[in-house]
């Protein structure tokens, strides 16, 4: 019995030797190098693995840029050019800074201006809703409301008001990851360049319908009456398929569309108080 148990101890100690040898030969054959800077660039980045770089998170992000002969095709949405000017000094790279941008709604149908016409039962996601219902509004393209983009966010930026029924962006945490743009089925969050105090000027609207058959599902809705491109003296304005769109890199925030707007679609938003007239207050 003793010289069994002796054998039995012998063979399965050689079988571990051997097992050592070999698993150490094949990871030595199959060994692949990373480059340690890889570990450097990532402590640089922010951690949130979002994607919106167009990598699958940081740490692809980061290979990306110690093969890369120059950063300037690469950004870090979430850390802004602070983390790549940081990256392209470790790594002695060039650099191209690009304009901070926040995410905006270009939905204003709150349930005051865009009444319900139908109540949604299934699940209550908007993607799911999208899918197989236009809407619990005569908009088929306005906001769902239940708030796919909020629950993506990272960075508690987007809230879901429960008076309006839409989504607010808190321009302060907005980092202009991208992650609600891509959750919107109905692609109602668009990255726009980050102006000066916050300042914006853009249309809230998104419907293609035809004037009156737009007016009449939200009466906030854009017509396409071109008033606003009339006025626009810097080419900023276009109109395609009954929508005017407002061009963040042209708009000089003159508000001039502002005023002329008949439906209240464009929206100004972190300015002051417009002051009032003197002859619009005696005319009142």
């Amino acid at each position: 019995m003793n010289n069994i148990l002796f054998i039995t101890i012998i063979v399965i100690s050689a079988i571990g030797s051997i097992s050592a040898v070999v698993l150490y030969f094949v990871s030595k054959k199959f060994m692949v190098f990373e480059d340690p800077r890889i570990d450097e660039v990532e402590a640089l980045l922010p951690s949130s693995n979002c994607g919106n770089c167009g990598f699958a998170g940081c740490r692809a992000f980061a290979d990306a840029c110690i093969s890369a002969d120059s950063l300037n095709q690469l950004n870090c949405p979430v850390g802004g050019n602070e983390t790549m000017k940081a990256i392209a000094h470790y790594l002695q790279l060039d650099t191209l800074l690009v304009s901070p941008k926040t995410a905006v709604l270009r939905c204003n149908g709150n349930c005051e201006v865009r009444p319900k016409t139908s109540k949604y039962e299934g699940v209550l996601t908007c993607g799911a809703a999208h899918g197989v219902y236009g809407g619990e509004t005569g908009c088929h393209y306005g906001c769902l409301g239940f708030g796919d983009c909020a629950v993506v966010c990272q960075f508690d930026a987007l809230h879901m008001n429960p008076v309006t029924g839409l989504p607010e962006v808190d321009d302060l945490k907005c980092n202009g990851c991208g992650a609600c743009i891509a959750a919107c089925p109905r692609l109602l969050l668009e990255l726009r360049k980050q102006m000066p105090k916050h300042r914006k000027v853009y249309v809230a609207c998104r419907n293609k319908d035809k004037g009156k058959t737009a007016a009449k599902a939200c009466k906030v809705a854009c017509t396409g009456c071109q008033e606003c491109q009339k006025v626009c003296n810097f080419g900023a304005i276009t109109i395609e398929r009954n929508l005017a769109y407002i061009d963040a890199e042209k708009c000089t925030l003159c508000r001039k569309c502002v005023t002329v707007c008949h439906t209240n679609a464009i929206l100004e938003i972190n300015f002051p108080t417009r002051k009032i007239k003197s002859e619009q207050i005696s005319e009142a």
